[in-house]
């Protein structure tokens, strides 16, 4: 068991988004008697599994849906499937838009090598 503390540095996330997480229904730590937060194996892995998706910008509010179905059961695992698809195919969009703009920075590169190439031969003649 972990505090939210200990969770904050394992996961490398602040408590504070650990608390908004908690507030927004992403995540349900368990709760000592005195009211306190831990975190088990399972918590890190569904953190782990939150920043992920966050690094592919699925918005908050998807994350909580997924999270929502989750907790509902196997009975909404095409529903899950459905979200997880749909997000995927936004991820693709975004790699091909990167894919467009990494070949245009490898064109502007080469004329700009090829032009301080040619820069450097006409000061040697």
């Amino acid at each position: 068991m972990y505090t939210i503390g200990e969770t904050a540095k394992i996961v490398g996330l602040s408590t504070y988004t650990l608390r908004y997480y908690e507030q927004e229904k992403i995540i349900t730590p368990s709760r000592k008697t005195s009211g306190e937060r831990y975190y088990n194996e399972e918590h890190l892995n569904w953190l782990r599994f939150v920043i992920r998706l966050k690094a592919t910008q699925m918005p908050i509010a998807q994350i909580r849906k997924y999270a929502e179905l989750f907790s509902e059961g196997d009975h909404t695992a095409a529903q899950r499937l459905e979200l997880l698809q749909a997000h995927q195919a936004f991820i693709q969009e975004q790699l091909q838009r990167l894919m467009e703009v990494n070949s245009e920075l490898d064109y502007k590169i080469t004329n700009y090598e090829q032009l301080i190439a040619n820069s450097a031969i006409q000061k040697n003649v």
